[in-house]
């Protein structure tokens, strides 16, 4: 079989998170997809809250300490990502911009990306398409045509008169779309093809070495 490995970003700030929920809901239906097409996943979550400080001082020095560098190694070396964030004041959180700001912009160049979002209401949906998917098509990550919203109601069991609401139906049918868009994408990648930094140091490079004792 082919083993891939999906990396998951989550911004979501409380614990428990419905940004979590999503973002592992999201993870779930793409490893079941691409077992479905043979393939062994690896998935590896990170709550960017768990990051907050390291991603803070990374922004104000410009160097990441070795624990917030392996994160993003991982992150950026992966077959496939999905991001999930919160939507504050019409837009992604702050936590979530920081930590793709402080990643170089070319590290996630022909990623497959599927991103997701929650909010309170559903008029918060279309910064998945005017905030999120221009971010990372400036990143120039390959983003799957389906995003996945969740609003507090999609998460119900039902409305006053005893029927099931209709955003609770679909959420599982967006999810499982976005899925299936990014599975596909994921199956055929190759990270041997992908742009990296071409400045980019060998690991166990030492400055010190370049310089001999006088």
């Amino acid at each position: 079989m082919t083993d891939r490995t999906l990396a998951v970003v989550s911004a979501g700030l409380s614990q428990p998170s419905s940004t979590r929920l999503l973002a592992d809901k999201l993870a779930t239906a793409t490893v079941a997809r691409l077992a479905d097409e043979g393939v062994t996943t690896t998935v590896v979550t990170y709550e960017l809250r768990d990051y907050a400080q390291d991603i803070m001082n990374n922004m104000l020095t410009g160097f990441a300490n070795p624990r917030l560098e392996e994160m993003i190694e991982a992150v950026t070396s992966a077959d496939g990502l999905i991001a999930v964030t919160p939507i504050f004041t019409t837009s992604y959180s702050g936590l979530f911009k920081t930590f793709f700001d402080v990643i170089d912009n070319r590290s996630l160049t022909d990623q497959p990306v599927l991103i997701g979002a929650t909010a309170g209401t559903p008029r918060h949906s279309l910064a998945l398409d005017y905030a999120l998917r221009p971010m990372f098509t400036y990143l120039h990550a390959v983003v799957v045509p389906t995003s996945v919203f969740a609003a507090s109601e999609d998460w119900g069991t039902g409305d006053s008169g005893g029927r099931i609401d209709s955003r609770v139906a679909t959420l599982p049918a967006r999810i499982e779309r976005a899925a299936g868009e990014l599975a596909a994408l994921v199956a055929r990648s190759d990270r041997s093809t992908r742009v990296r930094d071409p400045f980019e140091l060998p690991a166990g490079f030492n400055p010190a070495g370049m310089f001999p004792p006088r």
